[in-house]
């Protein structure tokens, strides 16, 4: 397992849930940041669909190294380098992309694909993710994630991510989800 793997694996242990900031600007992310990882939380996310998100993935890197602080929709194997630039150490994107998780794998970062399918994850596990991101979660219902469990490994980290909330989340954990995706609701 690489290292960045290993970190996310630690991180993970300590609190299954990535919080993700979407939206957020460079002068919001770090005393968000800041927050978040004195409450506990060890992941954090910026799209890089947020306003100058490499700024902001930079200065929470930067601050808070107790943490593991990466982006998300990732979607190109230059957005993965530019992640690796301003420090960010995991990549999250909305779809699987196996030049994205190579890149992510070759750069010690770790990778969280969105998939949709079984295939999709089977591929994305191949590749070098270390967690299967179940996105859109409201497309992929417990039941089905229940049935996922059945032919995946036993060791494979499920994340169902959209519209997630506690209301939910149950269902989804009794289904085998190992962890969340935060935004929305955080």
């Amino acid at each position: 397992m690489s290292s960045g793997n290993a970190r996310f694996g630690a991180a993970f242990k300590q609190l299954p849930l990535i919080a993700i900031l979407r939206g957020i600007a460079p002068h919001e992310a770090l005393p968000v940041g800041t927050a978040l990882v004195e409450a506990g939380w060890s992941l954090i996310e910026v799209p890089l669909n947020s306003p100058r998100p490499l700024e902001s993935i930079a200065a929470l890197a930067q601050s808070l190294p107790q943490a593991m602080i990466g982006a998300g929709t990732v979607l190109t194997a230059a957005a993965v380098r530019d992640v690796a630039a301003a420090g960010g150490a995991m990549v999250v994107a909305p779809n699987f992309d196996a030049a994205v998780v190579r890149e992510a794998r070759r750069l010690d970062l770790a990778c969280l694909p969105g998939v949709a399918t079984p295939s999709e994850g089977f591929a994305a596990l191949a590749a070098g993710a270390v967690a299967l991101k179940l996105f859109p979660a409201e497309a992929i219902s417990p039941a089905m994630l229940k049935a996922w469990r059945a032919v995946f490994d036993a060791g494979t980290l499920f994340l169902p991510v959209g519209s997630i909330t506690t209301a939910n989340m149950a269902a989804y954990r009794a289904a085998g989800a190992n962890g969340f995706g935060i935004g929305s609701a955080l």
